[in-house]
């Protein structure tokens, strides 16, 4: 038997050996908080792509200092970051997987000393800090700093990029209203929430022309908020911009409840890509490889993204190939017991 699972997919001008993606999953591992990469992300990635994976998207990295998650974020605001990176990329890429980075900035969600930024001068949440709002001159920095993000990524040896638009981040807090106040032209209209973004896509794109492919929480879960439709234009417009495929998680841009159950964001990909008729991944409670088939068999999302469930087993690629009745091969060094 053939599983859609294990067919080839092609993104612009690179082609995976099959549809599973580990999505980008935060280490808090650079213990000396200066960015770089340790021990821990060579032996955390590299196992994944033994396990047989497509395509490895390496977690949040910093574009600047300030926009990291936490203090032991992995980083890429300095020159001094791609020989660490390009090892890690030659690594995954040695054990026969595609290698992405998923470029970031954490907005008012950054846990840092000293000043953070984001559109609006609103904290996440009571126990969190209040950003400063950015003025046009922090917005033409943080552009420049994905753009030279991009290009060293590119330097780095990565085979796609991924902008984070989600989870709350900087790019999520100016797309969605309950974090956006601003009455500029970066606030108010759809078309002015989304022109941040659009000017990051741009920036990008002039030293960039690989696979782009932007995650995004496609639902706020809080009135007034965003849902699928509102996303299925935004991603309309990022995919005339050149953006390949639209990642599609939700929620975290304000404290909020959500009932998780297995697949539970896998409408919300299906119907970004069909409005928008471009090609989607779909991410979140994805255990089973017969959970995986449906998906991508009822043309629900194009890509599968596993996060947890990878953590639990790095060759789950195996465990869906068995499941599925499907013969893929093994490392070689594997073969005895594979």
């Amino acid at each position: 038997m053939s599983a859609k699972l294990f067919e080839p997919y092609t993104i612009k001008d690179v082609t995976l050996k099959n549809r599973i993606v580990m999505a980008p999953m935060c280490m808090y591992s650079s213990h000396n908080e200066d960015g770089k990469v340790e021990n821990w992300h060579k032996t955390h990635y590299t196992s994944r792509a033994v396990g047989g994976v497509g395509l490895i998207i390496q977690e949040a990295t910093a574009v600047t200092p300030q926009g990291r998650i936490s203090p032991q974020d992995l980083g890429i605001w300095s020159d001094d970051h791609v020989e660490g990176l390009k090892e890690l990329v030659s690594l995954i890429k040695e054990q026969g997987a595609h290698a992405g980075i998923q470029l970031a900035h954490a907005g008012r969600k950054a846990v840092l000393e000293g000043d953070i930024i984001a559109p609006s001068a609103i904290p996440f949440n009571e126990k969190m800090k209040t950003p400063q709002e950015m003025t046009q001159e922090d917005i033409k920095e943080t552009i420049e700093a994905f753009k030279q993000g991009a290009e060293r990524a590119g330097n780095a040896g990565y085979d796609l990029i991924e902008i984070h638009g989600a989870h709350g981040y900087l790019i999520n807090e100016f797309l969605s209203p309950l974090s956006n106040k601003r009455s500029d032209e970066y606030g108010g209209s759809a078309e002015n929430r989304y022109r941040f973004l659009r000017e990051v896509l741009e920036a990008v794109n002039t030293v960039w022309d690989g696979p782009l492919i932007v995650r995004v929480s496609a639902k706020d879960y809080a009135d007034g908020g965003l849902d699928a439709e509102d996303y299925a234009v935004f991603a309309s417009w990022m995919k005339e911009q050149g953006v390949d495929l639209i990642d599609v998680s939700s929620g975290a841009v304000v404290p909020a409840k959500i009932d998780v159950f297995p697949g539970y964001q896998v409408k919300l990909a299906e119907t970004i890509k069909n409005k928008a008729e471009v090609p989607t991944g779909a991410v979140g409670l994805i255990t089973t490889g017969i959970q995986a088939e449906e998906i991508l068999q009822n043309e629900r999302a194009d890509l599968i993204l596993l996060a947890r469930e990878l953590l639990r087993d790095p060759y789950w690629p195996r465990t869906a190939a068995k499941e599925l009745g499907v013969e893929i091969e093994s490392p070689k060094q594997y073969d005895r017991a594979w």
